[in-house]
């Protein structure tokens, strides 16, 4: 039973190699790819089913990899995981279903089918891996992906663009292409993913293992050191660094905004099933060891409380500021863009809310909770967001209007899927976003509760504005130019089923939610690692934040409605957005707060200056005039003084006038001696004879 937690991120990668093997085989590809999924989704059943019905509720199984560090190569399976593994599964497989027809014909299908496939074994591989590095090749596993996918349509054609082509926000372009948006998925992630890597070293320095189990059981050896220095607090948020870009938390959202350029499965892969859920489960993985943390080691508990009050901050920021520019915007992927920011800043102010109250696992559960039910309706509304850009041939809402009456099915699913974002009871989004702002509450941090608050009712507002434009506005001249054409038409049966099934799983879910959910929420933290304690939750409502909620809910719902469908409602948009102070408001929140701009100009244009700096007063002036300045006149000053005093002087005097001297001389006294005198070559003789023989006795 163990070997099926390691074949359920196993198979999608071999789908993934097979997909490569079989490319010329177009059908047998595409069919092999979506069946490793299933496989891999029913792997993901069993092994949950194993989970939940175990005594010790974890499966642990782990093999000897690299010695010299200790790292082994196995999963660890307890009710987090296995949940986790379980959603991923199988909305990666209903996804892959939905990409059969949707990228048919697409001439990089190989290519899709290859990261696809590799996307959801990575995803799978972090979420089972049972070490921080195991753990983190999943991790970058999806990067590469989400890399590769976003840019699928590398070619870059305007259409296949996210933002108005031509828009510029303070000088800087405000639209994105596929090879560019993908670009900047991996920069803004790996940022993050700094912070992961040395706090996996720091760990390592202080425990020498990277187990992932060992981390909870020996939590004093590395978080007592980090709290008796006083830097347990900035050690866990570097640590969160990586979470907090993957889950593109603030400032790091500007990534997922642009992903939109991806084919629309990839945005609900990326949205619902893989990457941005990645750093939700690290805070769902990690904060209750942090929890022990506070609880065992002298010291830590201020730091690890700091840790999670930021952690609540930015995410109840993060949930407002991205509403804010979900309702302006035009394109109807990127409202679900915003909207996925903001409903993941909701999460991490669930985890960081559970850190600051006394039942931390009703926090824990609160956020994994609402990450399972926003994946399902988040799912569900990109895919019916694809059928529609597919139908009407554009992204943009104003090209729409009046789709009810031609594409019912979706507007029944994207209408559910809606209202579960709004929070609308009985819905699953209902439920699980009123307990994070009920934790919200208990945490007593009021900025973040405030803007939990406040976000229910924008949420609300465009949920509702994005339905009413898609499918009950008036007929946009483009619609009723398909309409003529014949063109509108619903969406297949292998796109329309698994976004409708979606739906109706986020209504009949929540229909059952307080018969079932508490028990359901019990097998899910049951046995987590470092939550030691029995947890038995209950579904209760505290009447007047429920009141607050459904009053903000429908407040937004009511709002959009009168605005946007009826007529003096449209005439006061209209007012409101050629009002100087109204327009001024609606670029700013177009234009996302200037932020994207902010960064380019600041960042971008800050180290292009710093480089052209660098160029000119080092490169240019310091190695360029080292090189090719100094060096050769040095040299050419060496080479004249060179020539005028040793050249000149030493070596063309010496060779042509002292040496020939000195040889004249020899030859002159030379000559003086060859007199031709008989006497004297005798006198000669005998004397150089004299020399011999004295020469001899004296060394005989």
């Amino acid at each position: 039973m163990v070997n099926y937690a390691i074949l359920t991120w196993l198979v999608p990668y071999i789908g993934a190699v097979l997909a490569l093997v079989f490319s010329k085989l177009e059908r047998v590809r595409d069919v092999i790819a979506a069946l490793a999924l299933f496989i891999s989704a029913l792997l993901s059943t069993i092994v949950l089913q194993e989970v939940i019905s175990s005594s010790e509720g974890v499966i642990h199984v782990s093999y000897p990899w690299i010695s010299t560090f200790g790292v082994t190569f196995g999963v660890y399976v307890d009710s987090l995981a296995a949940f986790m593994a379980f959603i991923v599964a199988w909305l990666s497989f209903l996804i892959g279903v939905y990409s059969l027809k949707y990228m048919e014909g697409d001439p990089g299908l190989t290519r899709y089918w290859f990261f696809f496939d590799f996307f959801v074994g990575s995803m799978l591989l972090l979420v089972l891996a049972d070490n921080l590095i195991l753990m983190f090749m999943g991790w970058e596993g999806t990067g590469l992906a989400s890399y590769a996918l976003i840019g699928h349509w590398y070619t870059d054609k305007d259409e296949k663009c996210v933002g108005d082509v031509g828009r510029k926000a303070l000088g800087v372009p405000m639209w994105f292409s596929p090879s560019h948006s993908g670009l900047r998925a991996i920069v803004f992630t790996r940022l993050g993913d700094v912070g992961f890597i040395a706090a996996i070293g720091a760990i390592y320095y202080f425990t020498g293992t990277l187990s992932i189990p060992a981390l909870a059981e020996n939590v004093a050896g590395w978080a007592g050191p980090l709290a008796k220095a006083g830097v347990l607090f900035p050690f866990l948020l570097v640590f969160s660094l990586g979470a907090m870009a993957k889950s593109a938390q603030f400032p790091f959202h500007e990534w997922l905004v642009t992903a939109m350029t991806g084919p629309t499965p990839v945005s609900a892969l990326i949205h619902a099933a893989t990457m941005v859920k990645a750093g939700v489960y690290f805070l769902l993985r990690f904060s209750p060891i942090f929890m022990l943390a506070a609880h065992s080691v002298p010291g830590a508990a201020p730091q690890v409380h700091a840790y999670f009050s930021a952690i609540a901050l930015i995410g109840g920021f993060t949930a407002f500021f991205m509403a804010t520019q979900a309702l302006v915007a035009r394109e109807l992927k990127l409202i679900l863009a915003f909207s996925t920011a903001s409903q993941l800043g909701y999460m991490f102010l669930a985890l960081g809310s559970a850190g600051l109250i006394a039942e931390f696992p009703m926090g824990f559960l609160a956020g994994f909770s609402h990450l399972m039910s926003h994946a399902i309706f988040k799912a569900s509304l990109f895919l019916a967001a694809g059928a529609i850009i597919h139908a009407v041939e554009s992204k943009y809402i104003d090209d729409m209007g009046g789709l009810s009456s031609f594409m019912k099915a979706t507007f029944l699913a994207m209408s559910i899927a809606a209202l579960s974002l709004a929070g609308v009871p009985p819905l699953m989004g209902f439920w699980s976003k009123d307990t994070i702002i009920e934790v919200a509450k208990e945490s007593e941090m009021f900025l973040p509760f405030f803007f939990g608050v406040v976000t229910a009712a924008l949420t609300a507002f465009y949920s509702t504005r994005m339905v009413v434009r898609t499918f009950l506005y008036e007929k946009s001249h483009n619609v009723e130019h398909l309409e003529k054409e014949h063109e509108l038409h619903e969406a297949h049966p292998l796109m329309l089923v698994p976004y409708l099934v979606l739906a109706l799983i986020s209504l009949i879910g929540g229909l059952v939610w307080p018969i079932y959910g508490p028990e359901l929420l019990s097998e899910m933290v049951k046995s987590v690692l470092g939550i030691e304690e029995v947890f038995h939750p209950e579904i209760h409502l505290d009447i007047g934040l429920l009141a607050t909620s459904l009053v903000m809910v429908f407040l937004g719902i009511g709002i959009a409605w009168i605005l946007y469908q009826t007529g003096s409602g449209r005439s006061a948009v209209i007012s409101i957005t050629e009002n100087p102070v109204g327009k001024a408001l609606y670029n700013f929140l177009y234009d996302r707060w200037y932020l994207n701009s902010i960064y380019y100009i600041v960042i971008v244009g800050g180290f292009a200056a710093l480089s052209r700096g660098i160029f000119k007063y080092f490169d240019s002036l310091i190695v360029d005039g080292f090189y090719h300045k100094f060096i050769p006149w040095i040299t050419e000053r060496f080479s004249t003084l060179g020539f005028k005093y040793f050249e000149t002087e030493v070596i063309d005097d010496t060779y042509h006038d002292r040496v020939v001297r000195m040889f004249k001389a020899f030859g002159s006294a030379v000559r003086k001696v060859q007199t031709g005198l008989v006497n004297q070559y005798l006198v000669m003789f005998f004397l150089g004879l004299m020399l011999i023989l004295l020469y001899l006795l004296w060394v005989g």
